[in-house]
Order: C-alpha cells, then sequence, then structure tokens
C-alpha cells in the first residue's frame, strides 16, 4: 500500500479506501464488515468512510460495531461521515433535511459519535451545499467542532470550487479550522470538476481529494453491458435513479474498448477504473465499495496496475471514454 497525504495536512491516507455506501446494512451486516475491514486493514488501508444518511444511520452503527470488535489502535485508522441530509423525515422547519446549519450540525456530529462508538471522527464533511444557510454558519460550525475536539479536519463533498474557496476564504479571516479535503467524484466518465473546475484549488488553498464512484456504481466493470444483474446496485432497491446511466448504449460501448486495454495489461476493467482514478496525483486516496470479500480483494489488486499506465496506454483510455465524459 502507498500512503498520500491529505491536502497539505500532515495526515495521510492509504491510496486505496474503503467505504459503505450502499453496502453496508444493506448487503453487508456486522460480520462481514468485521471480515471485509480486517482484510483492507491488513492490506495497508487506514481509511474507511461513511455518513450519516448511509441507510439512515445503520451504515455507522454497523462499521462502529466492526471496528469496535477489531479493537484496532485508534492511531491507526481514519474514519468519516458526512452530514447534510440528516435522518428525520419530519415536515416540521426546524427538522427540514437538506441542511448545514449550526443547529442540524451540531446535534449530527453528537449522533454520529454514539453510533460509530467513538470520542473523535477524523474527516467530516459537509455532504452537498446549502444554500439556504449562509457559509459563514456553516464554517464556524464545523470548526467548533474541531476546537471541541469531536473531528480532527473538516471539508466537503461535491461543492462548487467557489463555494469551496469561499468557505477557505471566510476561515482564513477569522483565524478559524480551514476545509482540507473535497469528495468528489471521479472516474473516466466523470471528471471535469476535478480537472478543470477545482484546477486551482490544489495549489491555491493545499484541497486535497478524497474521491468516490471509481467505477461509475459499476458500469466500468463491463456487469451491465447486458442489462441489470440480480444482485448488482443497479437492482437495489431506492437505486432506480442509477438505471439510465447504467444501462447507456455509449457508455457500456466504452467500456467494451477499455476491455482491450485492461486485457494488455493483465488487469480486470475494474482494476483498471481503480487504478486510472489513482494515477491521478491530486488524488489522496480512491473510496472503493466491496459487498463481498471477492471484491473487495480484486478493487486492492488495483495497486499493481497504477504502474502500469504509461502515457501511452492513458492515451487509450482518453480515446475510448474523453468524449463521453462530465
Amino acid at each position: 500500500m502507498q500512503y498520500r497525504r491529505l491536502g497539505r495536512s500532515g495526515l495521510q491516507v492509504s491510496t486505496l479506501s474503503l467505504g459503505s455506501w450502499v453496502t453496508y446494512h444493506n448487503q453487508v451486516d456486522v460480520s462481514a464488515a468485521k471480515e471485509m475491514l480486517a482484510a483492507a486493514y491488513d492490506a495497508g488501508v487506514n481509511f474507511f468512510d461513511n455518513a450519516e444518511v448511509y441507510a439512515l444511520g445503520k451504515s455507522e452503527t454497523v462499521m462502529g460495531e466492526a471496528i469496535k470488535a477489531l479493537n484496532w489502535p485508534r492511531l491507526n485508522y481514519v474514519v468519516s461521515t458526512k452530514f447534510f441530509w440528516g435522518l428525520s423525515r419530519d415536515e416540521q422547519p426546524i427538522n427540514r433535511k437538506d441542511t448545514l446549519n449550526r443547529k442540524y450540525l451540531m446535534q449530527a456530529m453528537d449522533g454520529s459519535l454514539k453510533r460509530m462508538g467513538l470520542d473523535f471522527i477524523d474527516l467530516v464533511y459537509c455532504h452537498r451545499p446549502d444554500p439556504h444557510t449562509p457559509i459563514e454558519e456553516t464554517v464556524w460550525a464545523m470548526s467548533d467542532m474541531i476546537s471541541q475536539g469531536k473531528a480532527l479536519y473538516w471539508g466537503t463533498s461535491e461543492w462548487s470550487a467557489g463555494d469551496i474557496r469561499a468557505a477557505w476564504e471566510i476561515a482564513e479571516r477569522h483565524h478559524l479550522h480551514k476545509p482540507v479535503m473535497e469528495q468528489p467524484q471521479y472516474n473516466v466518465l466523470h471528471r471535469k470538476r476535478v480537472e478543470v473546475e477545482y484546477a486551482r484549488l490544489y495549489e491555491d488553498i493545499g484541497m486535497g481529494l478524497t474521491t468516490w464512484s471509481p467505477l461509475a456504481s459499476g458500469l466500468l466493470t463491463g456487469k451491465y453491458r447486458s442489462g441489470i444483474p440480480e444482485g448488482s446496485r443497479g437492482a437495489v432497491k431506492g437505486m432506480d435513479f442509477l438505471l439510465k446511466g447504467l444501462t447507456d448504449a455509449a457508455r457500456n460501448a466504452a467500456v467494451t474498448k477499455l476491455e482491450v486495454v485492461a486485457s494488455e495489461l493483465g488487469c480486470t476493467l475494474g482494476q483498471l477504473a481503480i487504478a486510472w482514478a489513482a494515477h491521478n496525483p491530486r488524488v489522496s486516496t480512491v473510496i472503493t465499495g466491496a459487498s463481498r470479500m471477492s471484491q473487495l480483494q480484486e478493487n486492492l489488486g488495483a495497486l499493481d496496475v497504477i504502474a502500469k499506465l504509461t502515457p501511452a496506454v492513458m492515451e487509450k483510455i482518453d480515446a475510448a471514454t474523453l468524449a463521453l465524459a462530465e
């Protein structure tokens, strides 16, 4: 395993990390989570990603119970959570979901700590931007979490470059804890935000990236070229919004072209996609997901592919995908 600094911070995270979206509680129980967390940890993975909204809090509970059972030294692993959607579906205005106001954030933090059974969470993200709350209010709340010892670093997920810069400048002006990292989607078919929109932020404010969906929800494994397989993410209840993209003919034709590249490198399509995302030096860690041990082991095999991505190979990948990339 290789390790990279999270932006300009002193924290080093594993190049590949393990996330829990869709899988934990829905497909992975505490026993399976414990087994896969242990295997990932033994392979050098030190970052495990979560969010309050995943399985409406149950994902955090599963991860927390598994980590407690593994009894790792707290210094040896990094965990995250993300706040925005909330757990309440109450229609009362004060319980409105989709917010980053101070009241919600402070209570959400306490809830996550309880569910995960931890004294602090290493990385805490604002899961989406909130146009209804002043950014200054959100920045103060996130900074206060760190000052209170409940979090160590804070960042954003799927924020615009302008909002990230505004948050950083507010923190700079008031001598608050600044946002350190952003968690955007990043894969060969979804790359413009990371490569174009955020381009100046890496040097200007030292932003790190913990990217998600390197497999484009499984599209880049090739499994959706003949429809929606049973047991796949596309077949999971509540994931209907993914179906149009997963079954897109042009994208699946591009995957067939990538299969030739993968074959030449002696790796799977999934390993090629993960290695491609990790090849970007701006990426601190690539968050992978797995519902079973075989998937985890295959994903970890992408580490050996990164060095094989020569300029000539990268050109072949671009030729197959760049015209379709968002």
